[in-house]
């Protein structure tokens, strides 16, 4: 996963950088501020009016006006591509609303595969599949099933199960909705917005919402695409990669190996890890000379309880295998990396500094302490540290399996002479 790449695909700032566009804004707020409030209470009436209308050509006429008036426009393409004996439609995800958006050209149902159930499913448009679905498998055996039942209105699932900005690429298809039937409809979906983005991570729906009457207007273009039947022998995952790639190709972006997963876990990393140069300076590591790193915000406060015990405990296994190292010092960058592997890998750039360090202040010490005393035959010497990370281009890009490993063996021999084992004793 690169992360170049996944930051293009994702808006993780609600305002634009251009300073042009920020003073446009700014001056618009008054006027999205009392657009807001205005489209508040004409969604209220358009909310009760879906909900009194039966599932008709008419209602969604008159609910499609309406969304008009809330800034939300509602544009297709080739409507006649459009299979009314399609079972399911696979769309591609921008923001939390295109179900509805979906729904206002054709009817079809969307199960709700994350969040509360109950009222504020059904208000928000989704399916509830009900209780005891704990399994794709037992959800892809509901699905189809439902889609095999006569009278019943076509599916729309996403198979990125997550939203991008639209702009980039699409995050690549899960293979369980292609499972449910053999032949599905691809729909593209174009959205596009003035002065914010459609959307960033970990905002709510209702977020979301306020923002899309904030604005002035939100364009969806919808397109239908001609229905793909899968061929024999063609397994489920190749026949949602041949779709990702038509539907890729169709909206003009790129078709990646990104996954939802791959996001939340960027999500995080961005959550809990900001730039080291902004706090090198601050808590003093200009002088260890070492590679960028990253802090946790978490350590950047005052540390509770269980983080200080954490890194008194990551503090003492790099005190083990770094033993001429002033704890200090270890505290210190634990603090930027986060990380035993990093510090340690740091700390050896500049094992000689702290060698000379120590061996200065052994120097200043009274004579009587500074007299050395003859080594028992008992006590082991312990092995160099260089021994095991070395300080060649070869042993610092070693990969992070190889340094575990060694770290280990090092720990291991330690511990052994420490308490008089025999090597083939097991730990």
């Amino acid at each position: 996963m690169e992360s170049r790449g996944i930051e293009q695909m994702f808006d993780f700032q609600r305002l634009p950088n251009d300073g042009f566009i920020l003073l446009l804004l700014l001056l618009y707020s008054p006027i999205g501020l009392c657009l807001m409030l205005l489209r508040i209470f004409i969604g209220v009436h358009v909310f009760l009016v879906s909900c009194a209308l039966p599932d008709s050509l008419v209602r969604r006429f008159i609910v499609r006006i309406m969304c008009s008036v809330l800034g939300l426009h509602v544009r297709q393409n080739s409507p006649r591509l459009r299979d009314k004996t399609a079972r399911l439609y696979v769309c591609n995800h921008v923001t939390h609303f295109d179900h509805n958006i979906i729904n206002l050209l054709t009817s079809c149902n969307t199960p709700l595969l994350e969040g509360p159930v109950g009222f504020l499913c059904w208000a928000r448009g989704f399916m509830e599949l009900g209780q005891g679905i704990g399994s794709r498998t037992e959800l892809t055996e509901t699905l189809r099933r439902y889609c095999s039942s006569p009278g019943a209105l076509p599916l729309l699932l996403f198979p990125e199960e997550d939203t991008t900005n639209g702009r980039a690429g699409l995050l690549k298809f899960s293979s369980w909705p292609f499972s449910v039937s053999d032949s599905i409809q691809p729909v593209a979906l174009l959205v596009k917005r003035p002065f914010i983005a459609l959307n960033i991570p970990e905002s709510s729906w209702l977020m979301e919402l306020l923002w899309s009457f904030f604005v002035p207007f939100t364009v969806y273009h919808v397109r239908w695409l001609p229905p793909i039947t899968r061929e024999n022998g063609e397994s489920h995952q190749e026949f949602a990669s041949k779709v990702q790639e038509l539907l890729a190709t169709e909206l003009g972006v790129i078709s990646t190996q990104i996954t939802k997963a791959d996001k939340a876990e960027h999500i995080k990393r961005r959550r809990h890890v900001v730039p080291q140069t902004a706090h090198s300076s601050k808590h003093g590591f200009d002088d260890l000379g070492a590679r960028p790193r990253t802090v946790a915000q978490g350590f950047l406060g005052t540390n509770t309880g269980p983080e200080d015990s954490r890194v008194t405990r990551m503090a003492q296994q790099v005190k083990e295998v770094l033993p001429d190292v002033p704890i200090s010092v270890i505290t210190r960058d634990l603090l930027q990396t986060n990380c035993v592997d990093t510090t340690i890998t740091n700390l050896l750039e500049h094992t000689e500094q702290f060698h000379s360090e120590a061996a200065a202040g052994r120097a200043s010490r009274p004579a009587k302490l500074t007299t050395p005393s003859i080594p028992s035959a008992s006590t082991p010497t312990p092995e160099p540290t260089d021994q095991y990370f070395g300080k060649t281009p070869v042993d610092r890009h070693m990969s992070l399996q190889e340094r575990k490993e060694a770290l280990y063996e090092y720990a291991r021999r330690r511990y052994i002479e420490k308490h008089g084992l025999n090597k083939d004793d097991d730990l």
